[in-house]
């Protein structure tokens, strides 16, 4: 591991012991992760015993239900899952590339995030707690409140919350996780502690997944400043990552630019 990585790294050991962290997450919906990216992440968070959390693109994407097996991801998220037919498709194709036995080892949830979505809770909560099914539910509240046409700051008010606390009930009544996610901070700590109150197994930021229990933490501020800043690290070793490739040739486009252009006036002559 490189500077940056370590103290990553060390952000994530401090994380694990005293603030409730769980895993890091990585997206390959819409943040595109790229593979290179994802086994650098796994490096980190493994060297301090963190598990990893990876969204899938799509509820029946099979090559990256390939890919976060062999990686040996812990937790597995498809995303946009609006209806009990949708759930279904994850739930035959993640079954198909994992045996039963595989499926021991890793957590399988999928976003709520639409109000499309939440209108079919109650039918979608059921075929989740179907025998092979899937272990919980991830609240998107960025995309909740924006298929409801509202700003991304409602997210904290007490109406999305309500909303999430009914799925929440629905999800404790049959043995599911229910996970918040979508614009986690400081600012959603009070309503997170509502949530909590009934049911929240799990709650993330976009790069950090800490346990629900966290949130009752005194200084849970301080844990979910050290996210934002491992978020920071993360996108500075990217930027840095790819700069490295980009500077790697430079000299020799330079180079190539120059020959080009003298037998290219070579040749014009």
């Amino acid at each position: 591991m490189n500077r940056t990585e370590r103290q990553m790294a060390e952000i994530l050991r401090v994380g694990r012991e005293k603030y409730g962290v769980l895993s890091v997450k990585a997206e390959f919906e819409a943040e595109g992760t790229r593979v290179d990216e994802l086994l650098r992440l796994v490096d980190v968070a493994r060297s301090v015993g963190v598990k990893l959390t990876v969204k899938i693109g799509g509820c029946e994407a099979i090559r990256d239900l390939l890919e976060v097996k062999q990686l040996g991801v812990q937790y597995v998220v498809a995303p946009m899952v609006e209806t009990p037919y949708a759930l279904s498709k994850y739930v035959e194709a993640k079954n198909l590339v994992f045996d039963a036995e595989e499926r021991g080892d890793v957590d399988f949830l999928c976003n709520m995030e639409t109000f499309t979505g939440f209108d079919n809770r109650e039918a979608v909560v059921q075929a989740a707690a179907v025998e092979g099914g899937i272990q919980g539910l991830v609240f998107g509240r960025v995309d909740f409140v924006g298929s409801l046409q509202r700003h991304r700051d409602d997210i904290n008010k007490p109406d999305i919350t309500d909303r999430i606390i009914e799925v929440g009930t629905l999800c404790k009544a049959k043995g599911l996780d229910l996970v918040v996610g979508g614009g986690v901070s400081i600012d959603s700590i009070a309503e997170l502690q509502r949530i909590r109150s009934n049911h929240l197994t799990r709650f993330e930021t976009r790069k950090v997944v800490f346990d629900g229990a966290a949130i009752e933490l005194a200084d849970i501020r301080k844990g979910l400043l050290n996210a934002v800043h491992f978020e920071l690290l993360w996108l500075i070793n990217k930027r840095e990552y790819y700069g490295r490739i980009t500077r790697e040739d430079a000299k020799r486009i330079e180079m190539l630019e120059s020959r080009w252009r003298v037998l290219g006036s070579e040749i014009d002559g």
